[in-house]
């Protein structure tokens, strides 16, 4: 087996732990090393993760020698940053979503990748799932017939009080940001590039969108229909259709395990769509095999269709009244 790659984490919330966890299913993965702003959340993280080190800032990570990719998992806007960051001291970049709090910044991150000539990905891991790929490889094969038109809804019930992340404006909070970039994402995946978009929201008391629902034209010709929401747990499935019948990613598309695949003759079948460990490993094995290869960008999610979507993204805000301090 090759050498294992060397993966340095900064943030330790929730989204950091998955990852870690994630990483341990990776046989040629070792987490090298973990930062906080707070010393001691470093070093809790790092024991529990058996990291090789902690670091109390992140500017001592990106520049250790031990590390060959950085995951920057921390706050929406800290995203641009923490990116430049690691680029900056040469390591390689896989960035949580949203990849930043708009296109101008995304922009910023990606010109110093290609200006270093350093591997940079957005971290969508729905994007690798298996699932993903049976239902393009059923769409290729022409089962549904020429494809039309998805429908996709991601929403849960958003308990915490106005100074959490989501509700914040100050750390990117709404719906938008944290949900809506998943079926966006995958509408964009299945249908193309998106060439319009009409967005309404539901604003909540702090500023920041509690629900919001687009609907997009496609480059081919298709339309998406797309929600968010912290007011409702929506079922988080996905909805494929052609002109022959329909694919339905179940039970919360963004980790299906299955796919059902409905015709116009009346007949019906479910795949099995499995996925490793829990499902984040997927992206690792993509980004360790693009650093290996030594691509700047996976083909599964390229710095162009990330520019794309934060351009989307910034649209729709644009429709729904939602400023952020990064836009000013």
């Amino acid at each position: 087996m090759s050498e294992p790659i060397r993966w340095g984490i900064l943030g330790t919330g929730k989204i950091a732990r998955a990852f870690a966890t994630a990483l341990q299913d990776v046989p040629d993965a070792v987490l090298a090393g973990v930062a906080s702003r707070s010393p001691e959340k470093a070093e809790s993280f790092a024991a529990e993760f058996h990291a090789g080190a902690a670091y109390g800032s992140y500017e001592e990570l990106v520049a250790a020698d031990g590390i060959d990719l950085v995951y920057v998992a921390t706050p929406h806007p800290q995203h641009a940053g923490n990116a430049l960051l690691a680029l900056g001291a040469g390591k390689g970049v896989l960035c949580e979503k949203p990849f930043t709090m708009n296109r101008v910044q995304a922009e910023q991150v990606v010109a110093r990748s290609r200006a270093k000539g350093l591997f940079l990905m957005e971290a969508m891991w729905t994007r690798f799932m298996p699932a993903l790929a049976e239902v393009k490889r059923l769409i290729a094969l022409g089962e549904i017939g020429s494809v039309h038109q998805v429908v996709a809804d991601f929403g849960f019930t958003a308990t915490f009080g106005p100074e959490h992340r989501v509700f914040n404006p100050e750390l990117g909070g709404g719906a938008l940001l944290d949900l809506g970039i998943y079926p966006l994402s995958i509408a964009a995946s299945l249908l193309g590039p998106v060439v319009e978009v009409k967005a309404q929201a539901e604003m909540g008391p702090t500023g920041v969108d509690v629900q919001t629902g687009f609907t997009l034209k496609h480059e081919d010709g298709g339309m998406s229909v797309c929600s968010c929401s912290f007011q409702a747990r929506t079922p988080g499935e996905l909805t494929v259709s052609g002109s022959r019948g329909h694919i339905r990613m179940n039970t919360m598309f963004h980790r299906a395990r299955s796919v059902t695949v409905a015709l116009d003759d009346g007949s019906t079948r479910t795949i099995d769509t499995p996925y490793l460990g829990n499902g984040y490993v997927h992206e690792v094995i993509e980004a360790q095999r693009c650093w290996r290869e030594g691509l700047i960008e996976s083909p599964g999610m390229t710095h162009a269709e990330t520019l794309a979507l934060m351009g989307v993204m910034d649209e729709i805000r644009r429709q729904i009244g939602l400023v952020y301090a990064a836009d000013r």
